[in-house]
């Protein structure tokens, strides 16, 4: 079978013109050598049969088919962009596959079609373009390979500095980027928006923000600081484009930020922002790496994850002030629920939690959600840098709606999120947990209990504590008045005093040695951190009559056990993360339910 190639459209294509579907043929493909064997990057020689052009870079979503076709293989490029590289001060265009589909493989092929000159050299000995294809190829919806469209103007920001417009500078692709270029516009919408942050430490003061950026070749973080806050905070707007230019790129925190790119944006004093007015549909909107509910009691704690779940119940607005701040908080607990019959509770912050609506069931999308573990279950949050949108328009939303309305709204669930207060952590004596071993697993095993406190031990009962409301480390006495957080790098006015308490609890089966932390702590005391510890402050005999008043109550302990080595021995440590006063009815019922388990 003969194959045609489009003989002559790579000159074209190197110049910005855009076609729709050329044929080409693949001679070579090289591997580039990168620091991460995760994202493989292929340099390939490209024909039209008539000119070859050796930069060319595939995509990574085309790598595997390509890679099994081999050399020689025919290509139909459905979708492309071009870019200009910064090489020794030259700027080289790159042609960049994003998206092709393989004609015939190279084993059919088996060789070069036509007599391919390479394009460079061609255009040396051709004073005149004459090519078939300049002027074809303005109907494409790549906004990537032309410059902007001149009927669209663009707005600067009343207090900007700019004098010159992005919208005729050649438009580079997001994923082009890298620290080793600094000459690019993009053009790319904004998918998210954080809130304005602040800090306050030893080297100063000062604010930030962040957007979530994304063309149709991918996403990326841009971050304000300071001066940039005040330039463009209210400028910028959600689901708006913007050309934008000259900021800092470099390598991505991956510990705060999900989207699949290994650089994020700093902007500058010299970056520049301008509108774009007008509507772009080759620009997408967000986009989303959905995980199910069900395997994120799998995941580690911190990742970050995307959500399409609805929201079965809704808590009430919770307004509390932080201990050490005393900074007014607002939160509120959503139960999620997805197709794989699973919930998880999402908590929200501030004006996400004072906004959200929870009647008539909506659908809840989120991106970047970050999960927590507390007493062996998953729950998420919404940070800072999170997306919240309810009921959008995607499909990913119908979809769940649907099957919600028909079976999902009646049915067991699966809490992953063992909610506290909730049956769903095992009962068991502390002579059950020796005899099956527990503590074994990565991260501990869970279980409760129904305990007496035997002995309390009075030494090392509180600590001074960074006073800051996220921190509890230790602080440093520099003995004039103040004191130094390590972990904060700051040094303060002030303290709050935290509970660390170990104690001897027992049940009918035997006794062990458990460890808790203050809050734990507060409840067996009947008394806050603050009270205790001003307490042994004032009177160092305190902390004996404090200890003895515990001994002898009852609590239900939630408790995680963990084998841990010491000197070279192995020890089980229990860690008590939960403590709450008897409720007698669960309790009842729990045994009763284990006796008609033990007769049956």
């Amino acid at each position: 079978m003969a194959y045609k190639l489009t003989e002559g459209c790579l000159e074209s294509i190197m110049e910005g013109a855009e076609l729709s579907s050329p044929v080409l043929q693949i001679l070579a493909i090289k591997k580039i050598v990168s620091g991460n064997a995760k994202k493989d990057r292929y340099r390939v020689i490209v024909s039209d049969g008539l000119y070859s052009v050796s930069h060319a870079m595939l995509a990574a979503p085309n790598n595997e088919q390509v890679l099994q076709a081999g050399e020689h293989t025919i290509i139909k490029i459905k979708r492309y962009i071009t870019s200009l590289f910064n090489n020794s001060d030259k700027e080289q265009r790159i042609l960049l596959l994003l998206d092709v589909e393989i004609i015939a493989p190279g084993s059919q092929i088996a060789s070069s079609l036509g007599k391919p000159t390479p394009l460079a050299e061609a255009k040396k000995n051709e004073p005149t373009n004459s090519n078939i294809y300049a002027t074809k190829g303005n109907s494409s919806s790549n906004s990537f390979a032309k410059r902007s469209d001149d009927s669209s103007s663009s707005t600067l920001p009343h207090n900007g500095n700019n004098s010159v417009s992005l919208e005729n500078q050649l438009i580079h692709p997001i994923c082009s980027l890298s620290p080793y270029q600094n000459k690019w516009v993009i053009k790319a919408r904004v998918s998210n928006k954080s809130a304005i942050r602040t800090w306050s430490n030893s080297k100063g003061e000062g604010k930030l923000f962040s957007m979530d950026l994304l063309d149709e070749s991918g996403e990326i973080r841009c971050t304000g600081f300071k001066e940039m806050v005040d330039k463009y905070y209210d400028y910028i707007q959600v689901d708006k484009i913007y050309f934008i230019s000259k900021c800092q790129i470099k390598g991505a925190n991956k510990k705060f930020c999900s989207l699949k790119n290994d650089y994020e944006m700093t902007m500058t004093n010299e970056t520049t922002v301008q509108e774009y007015q007008g509507e772009d549909k080759g620009i997408p909107s967000t986009q989303y790496n959905f995980m199910t509910i069900d395997k994120i009691g799998n995941m580690e704690s911190d990742s970050l994850v995307d959500i399409c779940a609805i929201c079965k119940e809704a808590s009430e607005l919770q307004t509390f002030q932080a201990k050490s701040s005393g900074r007014e908080l607002k939160k509120k607990e959503v139960v999620l629920v997805d197709q794989t019959k699973s919930s998880v509770i999402l908590t929200l912050w501030g004006t996400d939690a004072e906004n959200f609506d929870g009647t008539n069931n909506p659908v809840v999308v989120i991106k970047g959600a970050r999960i927590r573990e507390f007493g062996g279950g998953k729950n998420l949050s919404l940070g800072a840098g999170g997306l919240l949108k309810i009921n959008p328009d995607i499909p990913e939303s119908f979809r769940i709606r649907g099957w919600y309305d028909q079976e999902g709204c009646s049915g067991n669930i699966v809490d992953i999120s063992a909610k506290s207060g909730s049956l769903s952590t095992v009962w068991m004596s502390f002579k059950g947990v020796k005899d099956q071993g527990l503590g074994n697993a990565e991260k501990g095993d869970y279980y409760q209990n129904v305990a007496t406190v035997l002995l309390m031990s009075s030494n090392n009962l509180t600590y001074k504590a960074c006073p800051t409301e996220s921190c509890n480390k230790k602080i440093i006495d520099l003995e004039n008045g103040m004191y130094r957080c390590e972990k904060c790098n700051r040094e303060f006015p002030n303290f709050k005093y935290r509970l660390l308490a170990r104690m001897n609890v027992a049940d009918w089966s035997g006794n062990t040695w458990i460890s808790m932390f203050s809050s734990e702590a507060e409840t067996v005391m009947g008394m806050t951190a603050q009270e205790v510890g001003e307490q042994i402050e004032s009177n160092s005999e305190a902390a004996a009559d404090i200890v003895e008043k515990v001994n002898f109550k009852q609590f239900v302990f939630k408790c995680r056990a963990k084998m841990e080595t010491y000197n070279d021995e192995a020890r089980l440590k229990t860690i008590s993360v939960e403590v709450k006063p008897i409720n007698y009815k669960d309790f009842n019922n729990q045994i009763v339910n284990r006796i008609k388990q033990l007769m049956g």
